[in-house]
């Protein structure tokens, strides 16, 4: 074809466009009814256009057709947990995380008859041990593996150090010296009621304590892995994980480090909901589809009853194979950067960016992300931002279908409850005030359940 498909209509400005729209609200106020205020501080508006770009954005660097599925392990038996592993990537999972919950695994025998040269594989440590990554480095394929530690993010969730600062920044930059990676946890934010601008704030801030204090003595690039979770404001979640690429990428560049980092995703826990399960279900989805369109490099879904079930090869199956619907059926990786040249999303972006970049400066300013969480600024920053929500799905304005909207009054959940669902509380010593994490329906749920 020689000719556009337009070239017989004339181009339309934005500010056309808001005076015909004006027009058709008939006297009513453009701002007042079509502009959509978000707890971000973002002013959704009805439309984006071209000529509210000054530049053409850049292009992403991630690639969504290289995105993988992974499954999370419990290692409480290793001939089980390797059985288990085998299995997993004979049924479509492309990669594997085990938690690791002392040194007495043995890796040789958890990573059994598994090839190693083709299979990314994640570990979470739930100690600090320098000796025991040397173990799993000793048997993994040292570009396939990634080793999750984070000891201020063990801080921040426990308020503890795993043994104390000094420790704790000897066994972490030893573990950095040998794998040339380190993590950061910024599921934690989310799942506790942070904004997305918290969330990203926070994670750059935490990212810039160890880059001031980490020596890289290992020979190699340093990397980054981010540990996520995606909610399901899905166009917002999409821009949260763009937005995480270009700050760290600006942060980088100041430290002169490679600007690339890994993303790994989990779906959010805190708008998952006892009654009603199967709607989590949908929200996952979403929740996946909104981090392979961010970029994500790896989503390791969450099954729909992982909150009251113990693990179980139903909801595994399930949430495994809404990622391989997506991957196989659905065409998800078919297109490296498909989020890109949206205006809403190019826009919501660099809203997003700016926000936490001048969060992230003035945190900086008054002493840095640790001297912050030690005085207990950040704990109360996320509560208000979390109080602010919880209360509005009290009121209604935040809906979890099912659950504040159209319930269903006859559901029984008391004899399903393999795990609690709740907020546990333990009393213990702790150095600072740890970040909780809490679900938005688990005041409603316990109301039911007591009701029942």
């Amino acid at each position: 074809m020689s000719t556009k498909l337009f070239n017989d209509f004339n181009e339309v400005s934005s500010k056309e466009w808001r005076q015909k729209i004006q027009a058709d609200l008939k006297g009513a106020d453009y701002n007042d009814t079509l502009i959509w205020k978000t707890n971000e501080g973002i002013d959704v508006k009805p439309f984006y256009h071209a000529d509210e770009f000054t530049s053409i954005p850049n292009v992403s660097s991630s690639k969504a057709t290289e995105w993988q599925i992974c499954e999370s392990i419990f290692v409480a038996d290793i001939e089980k947990s390797n059985s288990r592993a085998i299995e997993l990537l004979t049924r479509g999972a492309d990669s594997l995380k085990f938690i690791i919950p002392s040194e007495d695994i043995e890796i040789e025998s958890l990573l059994k008859n598994i090839d190693l040269t083709k299979t990314k594989l994640y570990f979470e440590l739930q100690f600090l041990s320098s000796n025991y990554v040397t173990k799993i480095l000793k048997v993994t394929s040292k570009e396939n593996t990634f080793i999750f530690i984070d000891i201020i993010g063990n801080l921040a969730r426990s308020g503890n150090w795993f043994t104390n600062l000094q420790e704790d920044h000897k066994q972490f930059e030893t573990i950095v010296n040998k794998t040339a990676l380190f993590s950061v946890d910024l599921s934690l934010y989310q799942n506790a009621g942070a904004t997305m601008v918290q969330q990203l704030a926070y994670t750059l801030a935490h990212a810039n304590e160890y880059l001031n204090f980490v020596t890289n003595n290992s020979n190699q690039p340093l990397k980054l892995v981010f540990t996520t979770s995606v909610g399901t404001n899905y166009f917002f979640e999409i821009a949260k994980l763009r937005a995480l690429r270009i700050l760290w990428q600006t942060l980088a560049s100041e430290y002169k480090i490679p600007e690339e980092c890994f993303i790994f995703v989990t779906p959010t826990r805190r708008n998952k909901t006892l009654y009603d399960y199967n709607t989590n279900l949908l929200r996952t989805t979403t929740e996946c589809m909104s981090a392979i369109l961010g970029g994500a490099n790896t989503i390791n879904n969450l099954a729909y009853d992982a909150i009251y079930h113990k693990d179980n090869e139903f909801g595994s199956r399930i949430s495994r194979n809404q990622l391989l619907i997506l991957k196989n059926e659905s065409y998800f990786d078919n297109v490296n950067n498909p989020a890109d040249g949206a205006y809403y999303i190019e826009s919501l972006t660099q809203q997003l960016a700016e926000k936490a970049l001048e969060l992230f400066k003035d945190i900086e300013a008054n002493g840095g992300f640790l001297k912050q969480l030690k005085e207990g600024i950040i704990q109360r920053k996320i509560k208000e931002s979390a109080e602010k929500e919880q209360t509005q799905f009290n009121k209604g304005e935040e809906v979890l279908l099912g659950t504040n909207k159209h319930p269903n009054q006859e559901d029984k959940m008391k004899h399903e409850l393999e795990l609690y669902p709740f907020v546990k509380t333990n009393p213990r010593k702790t150095l600072i005030e740890p970040i909780i994490e809490k679900r938005l329906a688990e005041t409603l749920e316990q109301n039911r359940l007591e009701a029942e």
